[in-house]
């Protein structure tokens, strides 16, 4: 029970990867604040935590929209006292955010750095001053390993995501909270095993030093190793989860 009493809010966890993040950490002990745009999702991701004994609250937040951030913060500290994890789960990734920069319409692509970037940015923000007040947080941003070879408008979104990430890990250190990234490779949600065409996903698999497909458990356990104490002496990095597709020296 690495987080027992501590809250962790998760945007995007009322399905897929977010989810499994909630559940990984409400098994820790960690209460939950699930922020999701969808109410439905959040509702039923709340409910699964709560016959697992945990405790969580559905807050219905675009993180793309200042007001409801703010208040997705505010809730999170009236629900659980305060704020010790955020983890920035939220964004768009369907296939039609690959396309290349130029060919994505303008309104898309506004939408999609409102919402993988800037709403990391404002969710960070919101949470910051009762992190500080607890001494301290860990703020996890949710990147990709098409970060590191970036030819379409969703991957672009995700490298200034990392650099986002390295920003407010200087930022936010004399306050005691950590900043770190997770990027992973292609994993077993559900939105990834849909919308992605077969050829895609053969051609990742084959890309992989581990020959198995990777699967969001892998994703959580980064999670919350990134989390604890254990990665205490580790801030401004991304680390990538993808079977080893993505090699730098």
């Amino acid at each position: 029970m690495r987080f027992a009493g501590k809250c962790a809010v998760i945007t995007g966890a009322g399905a897929g990867i977010g989810r499994v993040y909630a559940q990984a950490l409400a098994r820790e002990g960690a209460a939950i604040a699930i922020a999701d745009i969808d109410a439905g999702a959040g509702e039923d991701a709340v409910a699964e935590i709560a016959s697992q004994g945990g405790r969580a609250v559905s807050i219905v937040t675009d993180v793309a929209d200042d007001a409801q951030v703010e208040r997705m913060a505010a809730e999170a500290v009236r629900a659980f006292g305060g704020i010790d994890i955020l983890v920035n789960n939220a964004g768009l990734h369907l296939m039609e955010y690959a396309a290349p920069c130029t060919q994505l319409e303008r309104a898309k692509w506004r939408r999609l750095l409102d919402v993988n970037v800037t709403g990391a940015l404002m969710c960070a923000a919101a949470c910051r001053p009762s992190m500080k007040e607890r001494g301290g947080g860990v703020i996890i941003n949710q990147s990709s390993m098409a970060a590191y070879s970036p030819t379409g408008a969703y991957a672009v979104s995700k490298l200034a995501l990392n650099g986002l990430t390295m920003a407010l890990a200087a930022e936010f250190a004399p306050d005691n909270i950590r900043v770190n990234g997770i990027a992973p490779g292609l994993v077993d949600s559900e939105a990834a095993m849909r919308t992605l065409p077969d050829q895609i996903k053969e051609q990742v698999w084959a890309s992989q030093l581990i020959k198995r497909p990777g699967r969001m458990t892998d994703l959580a356990a980064m999670l919350l190793f990134l989390c604890s104490d254990d990665s205490s002496f580790i801030t401004g990095q991304t680390l990538i989860v993808d079977g080893g597709t993505t090699r730098r020296p």
